[in-house]
């Protein structure tokens, strides 16, 4: 079996299936290639099928070094809402022959595994309480915490 350029692979994927962009397909394959390697930093195996919950965590904490805070609109914009569309992705990669499959692989592996939503926005959330404006009704305003009661200085003196 001839393995397929990964650019010639991106562009049947597209003609036929229009929901992930480009981007997202070359973005998995460093998530993979970073999952390999951190898979063989721990493992005596040179070479071994990486699994989908393993390729699942793998593009977790390499989408969230690379892109940061930016994470989750980054993806969003690519078409990813959450692990079932890295699933979607892999299979459309092996149905080009682009990416391999073992006997083992299920799509199943990618779905209810990851939520994006936990994944990529709480780890930017403050721990710190956000002052809330009070209810438009409400006597009791909130106001923000005072700063004192002395004017500034001035350099006058």
């Amino acid at each position: 079996m001839r393995r397929v350029r990964f650019d010639e692979a991106i562009v049947k994927i597209l003609k036929a299936d229009k929901r992930y962009k480009a981007d997202a397909y070359f973005f998995l394959r460093d998530a993979l290639d970073y999952t390999v390697k951190e898979l063989r930093a721990d493992e005596l195996v040179e070479h071994r099928h990486v699994s989908g919950r393993e390729l699942l965590e793998g593009f977790r904490q390499f989408a969230l070094s690379e892109l940061g805070s930016m994470v989750g609109p980054v993806l969003r914009s690519w078409g990813l809402e959450d692990g079932k569309d890295v699933g979607h992705m892999v299979y459309n990669l092996i149905q080009v022959e682009a990416f391999g499959k073992s006997e083992d692989d299920d799509p199943g592996d990618f779905e209810n595994w990851i939520s994006f939503e936990e994944a990529f926005r709480k780890p930017f959330q403050t721990s710190r309480p956000v002052l809330r404006a009070a209810p438009k009704n409400s006597d009791d305003l909130l106001e923000p915490p005072g700063r004192g009661n002395k004017p500034a200085k001035t350099n006058e003196a």
